[in-house]
């Protein structure tokens, strides 16, 4: 059993630096470097610390994004045990912000045939979002994992 989640550790590793070092460089994938920058750009109009007023650049953001996935990823792979949970810690802190700006950017333009979450508010891809004000439907989070 041991092999089994010391294979899964390693696996999930690789995939988490290999997809911070796409982040990083477009030596790799040149389409998807280029899709993860444009996406970038609305990612960081979403940023969960803008509501206490933390701007950030949405090429910083992405390189911090890859630097810690692959950081961490290898860390999860490789890394004494310590830092396996330090960088487990990590990553599920980043794929909480990932999630949390995906269903905002989701929100943003809604699909009222769906019952998706509604962006109170401006609803302008231009806008700026002071604070995320986002309500959702009763069913809504349970759509998402479908």
């Amino acid at each position: 059993m041991a092999l089994v989640f010391t294979a899964l550790r390693v696996l999930l590793g690789v995939a988490f630096a290999l997809s911070g070092a796409v982040k990083l460089t477009d030596q790799i994938s040149e389409e998807t470097h280029a899709h993860m920058s444009s996406q970038f750009v609305q990612f960081a109009s979403v940023f969960p610390l803008r509501v206490v007023g933390v701007e950030v650049d949405p090429v910083q953001y992405l390189a911090l994004t890859g630097w810690l996935e692959l950081v961490c990823g290898v860390l999860l792979a490789f890394g004494p045990r310590l830092l396996q949970e330090i960088s487990n810690l990590v990553l599920s802190v980043v794929m909480m912000v990932a999630i949390f700006t995906l269903l905002c950017c989701r929100s943003r333009s809604p699909d009222p045939q769906l019952g998706y979450a509604t962006f109170q508010g401006s609803s302008s891809p231009g806008d700026e979002l002071s604070a995320p004000q986002v309500s959702f439907f009763k069913n809504d989070l349970f759509r998402l994992f479908l």
